[in-house]
């Protein structure tokens, strides 16, 4: 065996190690939103929530308590907001009426002044329980086009708000 196949042979090994590695720690994600696309805000998070509150009264196609099936009811568990004070997340609901698809983010307070918005899960159609998590699948540009769609219908709107 040449020098040159020894050095390819070390690096690919030591390269599918570290794949392997990343892999593992990947599918055992840390947290209650361990795959969640999470968005850094240099704003404290009650000025974010405000933004967003905001942008979904602007918006209200966007607004899954807007729809009727939330309003009668059927959806009580979707609506934005913290479970009880303990609570570190404050939760978002979206609709995309075009897709028939319901978006689950967050916003969390990282430190006085700088805040988290986290992009977690899409539901197909109105029947809970078909939830796909952002970054579900290890290959990232399967997730890719799930996230566009997101920063640029929601996030995108929601930095302009920002920056006014």
């Amino acid at each position: 065996m040449t020098r040159n196949n020894k050095i390819f042979i070390w690096s690919l090994t030591v390269l599918i190690f570290l794949i392997s590695i990343y892999y593992m720690a990947w599918t055992m994600s840390p947290g209650s939103y361990g795959r969640a696309e999470v968005y850094e805000f240099e704003i404290p998070e009650e000025n974010l929530i405000k933004i967003i509150k905001e942008f979904k009264s602007d918006n209200s196609e966007l607004d899954i308590s807007s729809e009727d099936k939330l309003s009668s009811g059927k959806f009580p568990i979707l609506r934005d907001g913290k479970e009880d004070s303990s609570n570190h997340w404050y939760k978002f609901y979206f609709y995309y009426p075009d897709k028939n698809q319901i978006i689950f983010t967050w916003t969390r307070a990282k430190s006085k002044m700088t805040s988290s918005f986290g992009f977690v899960r899409v539901n197909e159609g109105l029947n809970l329980g078909n939830w796909k998590d952002v970054n579900n699948n290890f290959l990232w540009w399967k997730n890719t086009p799930m996230k566009n769609e997101f920063e640029e219908r929601i996030l995108k709107k929601i930095k302009e708000k920002l920056d006014r």
